[in-house]
């Protein structure tokens, strides 16, 4: 059976991304990019919106605000361009362009459950917020792992990670600091159908 892995990025406060800001907010260092490096085989999971965004940077097209890319970001997507990719969208056109990239139509909850029943690797979001909280309320997630980049985007976050979020207990299974400054922390979550002291009023 496989496992599922919602995978973020953030800020300290919680935002995906921020505008001014380059890939990693700039703040990524040699232990972070070679345990980048060291990650398993995965199959990557998104939706629409995130296949466009990074389909579109592994054609070329330079973040805004960039005259070119960064070589760890550079790197980051061919990475990606590499890896087995999932889409589920019902407004993208077959043939999909970004390679190793399989558009899925139908409904995604039942189709990880399926591919999580027949398969034996892992399965890994990236992006695509909506879809990782469809698949955490469903209960399909097996863990939960954020890296706190230490930055605060009050001004110009975009992209607010935990808003329509359940409520959601979670228990630490791995810790760990790269470079003295990014934070990682893995959790395996467990969706609360109401919080410790009762249903809210």
């Amino acid at each position: 059976m496989s496992e599922l892995l919602v995978d973020f990025i953030t800020s300290l406060d919680g935002y995906a991304s921020g505008e001014g800001w380059p890939g990693f907010w700039g703040l990524e260092g040699p232990e972070y990019l070679a345990w980048l490096t060291e990650q398993p085989e995965v199959t990557y999971l998104m939706g629409a919106n995130t296949y466009r965004l990074m389909s579109g940077f592994a054609a070329g097209q330079v973040p805004s605000g960039q005259d070119e890319f960064r070589p760890e970001e550079e790197s980051s997507v061919d990475e990606l361009s590499q890896a087995s990719k999932v889409v589920f969208s019902s407004s993208l056109e077959e043939p999909l362009t970004w390679a190793n990239s399989t558009l899925v139509r139908d409904d995604a909850v039942e189709t990880v459950r399926a591919m999580k029943s027949s398969g034996s690797g892992l399965l890994s979001t990236i992006g695509s917020l909506s879809l990782c909280r469809s698949l955490l309320r469903a209960g399909l997630v097996d863990r939960f792992r954020v890296v706190m980049f230490p930055v605060i985007t009050g001004a110009t976050g975009q992209e607010r990670i935990y808003d329509g979020y359940p409520d959601v207990a979670l228990e630490m299974v791995e810790h760990r600091t790269f470079d003295g400054r990014i934070q990682l922390v893995e959790y395996k979550p467990r969706v609360l159908d109401h919080p410790p002291l009762g249903v809210p009023a």
